[in-house]
């Protein structure tokens, strides 16, 4: 990076109005004023950076009051007391506040014990180097920019550094590990050396982390463009097997007379940014990393035909549940998506290898139902192999489902398929109350249409519904 070119860029960023106004409210209290952290870095990556944050010596809660009441109308504040900090909304722009501070920690806790501190002593508790820079909005030194450690020169080499002795910086907050494996995968960038081994050193430290936190982090892992790059990071410094055992478990290969399986973790890490590449759906992603997650567990050898791991989609589905809670992820209908997307991974590619029948496609648009699109987009992600002759063969036949799966749903509506004739009418055409013959009926009259023996429509599930009556010994009131 050229000095003059990063000259420019402050400068084209701070003729904005609001840092403007940000430090005639601050020099009107006599207060010293700077931009710091991400929103700094971001403007000499030439990077879209929406939120602003300031540091000033004394209270940032002051400074926030007066800017809002500069900026006038319009202008929302929030004050957090307890945490010393101020935010400022105004047209779009959120602008965050904190006085400068020194900071302390004790072994067994995150929480530091801040005093009020320099700007000097502000840059030394942050994180990593790229965010240790500070940009003076006073009107004495307007858009000086102050980088003690440098900075510059780390995203020159595109490194992750912290400014002090890391061991330190990580015992004190471990979650700053998982924030640095986050921005290299973000911005593409290495981690330093001396740095990458302190993580490793400090890793068990991660365990005073709450799992709100670390599934933060993890989820800006996964929104990168290559998210894989994090994992492989949180693997080697041996994160991954305390925050995420099953995925760690997914590593390497055994080899039984002469025979190996593939490397399942690599497998996934390839399915993961093969699906990022074609989708920003964060839960879809999360499917690709899961997606084989019971392999480990469900892996044995035959001597015939070589390594298995049968049913791993339906025992791995079972396992989502469980990750998630302990991972203090969403219950809700995200988890089960990813459950569903791990259950049916398999089933597309079985309708590659043998014969594509109505009946099958019809059962996977219903079993899929809305999420078959992503479920088609996982499953083309799956196909891994270095044989380019073999992908392009899956890929075809891929296409060729999806033709069959159209002219199947635009003829017989199956997706989101409601019976024609549900428990309702079933109840009242016999005089029963719920039982399980109910449940019986209605379960034949939905494999019928599945499996093209009937049409989807009343009529004939209704002339169905009275055969199959009859042969359980049922009888129309």
């Amino acid at each position: 990076m050229v000095e003059n070119n990063i000259e420019q860029r402050i400068k084209e960023h701070l003729s904005k109005p609001i840092f403007h106004v940000v430090g005639d409210a601050a020099d009107e209290m006599g207060r010293e004023c700077y931009v710091v952290g991400g929103y700094v870095r971001d403007i000499i990556l030439e990077r879209v950076s929406k939120d602003i944050d300031f540091v000033t010596v004394g209270s940032g809660i002051e400074v926030a009051e007066n800017v809002a009441k500069s900026l006038g109308s319009h202008t929302a504040i929030a004050v957090f007391r307890t945490y010393g900090t101020a935010q400022v909304k105004s047209h779009g722009v959120e602008l965050e506040f904190v006085g400068a501070r020194r900071e302390s920690y004790t072994r067994d806790s995150r929480n530091p014990i801040v005093e009020d501190g320099t700007l000097e002593d502000d840059q030394c508790r942050r994180d990593f180097t790229v965010n240790a820079m500070a940009i003076c909005v006073n009107k004495e030194n307007y858009g000086k920019l102050l980088d003690p450690f440098d900075g510059i020169g780390d995203l020159e080499r595109r490194l992750i550094r912290t400014p002090l002795n890391p061991d330190i910086t990580f015992s004190d907050d471990p979650l700053r590990m998982m924030r640095a494996i986050r921005f290299a995968t973000q911005l593409e960038f290495d981690i330093y050396k001396e740095t990458f081994d302190a993580i490793a050193r400090n890793k068990d430290r991660i365990k005073i982390i709450t799992r709100e936190r670390i599934v933060d982090e993890l989820m800006k892992i996964m929104k990168s463009a290559k998210p894989s790059r994090g994992f492989y990071l949180l693997r080697k410094c041996g994160l991954l097997e305390l925050i995420m055992p099953e995925l760690n478990a997914l590593s390497g290969v055994e080899v039984v007379n002469g025979r190996g399986h593939k490397d399942n973790f690599e497998h996934t890490m390839q399915v993961l940014d093969n699906v990022a590449s074609k989708s920003d759906k964060v839960w879809l992603r999360w499917g690709a990393l899961l997606h084989d997650i019971a392999k480990p567990v469900t892996k044995l050898y035959d001597k015939n035909i070589g390594w298995t791991f049968h049913n791993h989609n339906f025992i791995g589905a079972k396992m989502i549940p469980r990750i998630f809670k302990r991972m203090k992820m969403p219950m809700d209908a995200k988890m089960k998506y990813v459950q569903k997307l791990v259950e049916l991974h398999m089933r597309p590619i079985a309708l590659v290898e043998d014969t594509v029948t109505d009946s099958a496609v019809r059962r996977l648009i219903f079993d899929a139902g809305d999420d078959i699109e992503d479920l088609m987009l996982l499953c083309e992600a799956d196909i891994t192999s270095k044989n380019q002759e073999k992908v392009k063969r899956f890929l075809d036949n891929f296409q060729l489902v999806r033709e069959k799966m159209k002219e199947i749903e635009e003829k017989d509506r199956i997706r989101n398929f409601q019976p024609p004739v549900d428990g309702i009418e079933i109840m009242r055409i016999f005089g029963l109350e719920p039982c399980q013959e109910v449940g019986l009926l209605k379960e034949k009259i939905k494999n019928a249409i599945l499996d093209g023996i009937i049409g989807n429509n009343h009529e004939e599930a209704y002339d169905y519904m009275l055969e199959c009556a009859k042969e359980m010994g049922l009888v129309p009131k």
